[in-house]
């Protein structure tokens, strides 16, 4: 019985290798670019990481193309890639010195949120022990303002930092640990969502193989893939009519980035008013529970004047900003007063795409409430001045519930802005970012025109 069963087990995996045996080789292939990439990497040398971050998306696309019915396959090719990472050092990225510096903070009983780090005097406690590391980890910016990361975030961080004992190393890998967890629930919730709207389900792998989402979530220990797990989960909950819970998982995804709270009026036709208005209350009652543990009076101006520097002081990446600095430079406009300027107007014209897109359109159904929450999202990250490669990952997963994929093709061009590394000023280059944006625009227009035509045919058939 032994020897046959090793037979039979022999036979299919060399029956299997038959007919898997390019896309097989392509993982192997991927793990091995994917090790490069994060331990064997330099920021500065952009060539290189241009190159293996191409491959990789090419490798991507084939992936899906060759195997997009075999789940299971492709399941475990994307959980290898993120476990290829497992002990790298974020290289794109120093943030996670600063999650691990305020994740230190919440377990000595510090609020994270009523301290400046290069402005702590430091005693010599057990705690401070590696400070000089995590300050000069985070770099001057950071260190030189309060944190603006939501409440759940700063529970992940405090958690993160106790169970590794306050190893840099163990709190990585305690981080990584739980955004691979993350992933893997945006693949359950997101498969099933897909399959509830009668989309295809192989769509949900554009996010779960997407290089962009392995490198800059796993890799570099950024959130939003937290923030997609709780968002996509509850709006799988209030598809199935679980309101209430769908509006306490909807609130832990705010308390991760406060991202979806953008989206909030959208639910006013979906709901109606009266639901609305309940929705609302939880949305509203659990994030203040939330926050509670981190209250003082204090609290609320330090953590708006930290989010209010997005809009006003920072720029990297922009879009439409970019085009107006340099119309505004040549009438002799000075720059830092011009973003200063530039950031009071963005919110208003965000608010007001807000309520258009809640007004306007009919937001009574899960699909065209994606929708709307796509456009919102997109139109808010082309007027910002500042848009980070992984910010542009919340996008990636709105359009697969709906007919669009340009975020898909912004997920490859906005490597591009990471030309800034290679140099000590991190100075741009615009003919680059303006090749990031002209892909974007371009294809975005394209599927705009070619869905118009559809249904622009339909109608008259």
């Amino acid at each position: 019985m032994t020897k046959n069963y090793q037979t039979t087990m022999i036979q299919r995996t060399v029956s299997y290798w038959k007919l898997h045996k390019i896309p097989m080789l392509m993982v192997l292939f991927s793990i091995l670019f994917y090790m490069a990439f994060g331990y064997d990497l330099d920021r500065a040398d952009f060539i290189k990481l241009l190159s293996l971050y191409s491959v990789l998306f090419f490798l991507c696309y084939k992936l899906i193309q060759f195997e997009k019915w075999n789940f299971k396959f492709l399941a475990i090719s994307g959980t290898l890639f993120r476990l290829t990472l497992l002990f790298a050092e974020p290289n794109l990225s120093q943030d996670f010195y600063r999650f691990i510096w305020d994740g230190q903070l919440i377990n000595n009983g510090i609020n994270p949120y009523l301290h400046i780090p290069k402005d702590m005097i430091i005693g010599g406690g057990q705690i401070m022990n590696n400070a000089g590391e995590l300050i000069s980890g985070m770099g001057g910016l950071s260190a030189s303002n309060y944190s603006n990361y939501p409440p759940l975030n700063q529970f992940i961080f405090a958690l993160s930092t106790l169970l590794s004992g306050k190893s840099i190393v163990g709190s990585v890998l305690m981080m990584r640990t739980i955004i691979i967890l993350s992933d893997l629930g945006i693949l359950y919730f997101g498969r099933k969502l897909l399959q509830k709207l009668n989309k295809s389900t192989h769509l949900i792998f554009w996010y779960f193989l997407n290089p962009m989402v392995i490198l800059e979530l796993t890799g570099n220990l950024h959130f939003e893939g937290v923030m997609l797990f709780f968002f996509i989960w509850s709006i799988y909950l209030l598809f199935n009519k679980k309101w209430l819970l769908g509006a306490i998982v909807y609130a832990l995804s705010i308390s991760i980035k406060l991202v979806p709270l953008l989206f909030l009026p959208l639910f006013l036709k979906y709901f109606g008013i009266k639901k609305s208005i309940l929705f609302y209350g939880v949305v509203g009652i659990t994030s203040v529970l939330l926050v509670l543990p981190f209250y003082s009076p204090e609290f609320a101006d330090n953590y708006i004047q930290t989010v209010g520097l997005w809009f006003s002081n920072f720029e990297f990446n922009a879009g439409l900003y970019n085009v107006i600095k340099k119309v505004a430079v040549n009438f002799d406009a000075k720059p830092w007063e011009l973003i200063k300027d530039y950031g009071k107007i963005t919110p208003i014209i965000v608010i007001a795409l807000v309520a258009l897109f809640t007004f306007v359109r009919d937001n009574k159904k899960i699909s065209s409430l994606m929708t709307s929450m796509l456009w919102v999202l997109t139109f808010y990250y082309f007027l910002s001045a500042t848009v980070h490669p992984w910010y542009i990952i919340f996008l990636v997963v709105l359009c697969l519930f709906t007919e669009f994929r340009f975020p898909i093709i912004w997920s490859f061009s906005i490597i591009l802005s990471y030309w800034a590394y290679s140099n000590e000023g991190f100075k741009e280059n615009y003919w680059l970012l303006s090749i990031e944006y002209i892909a974007v625009y371009g294809f975005m227009i394209y599927e705009i025109l070619r869905l118009y035509n559809k249904k622009l045919l339909f109608h008259k058939n």
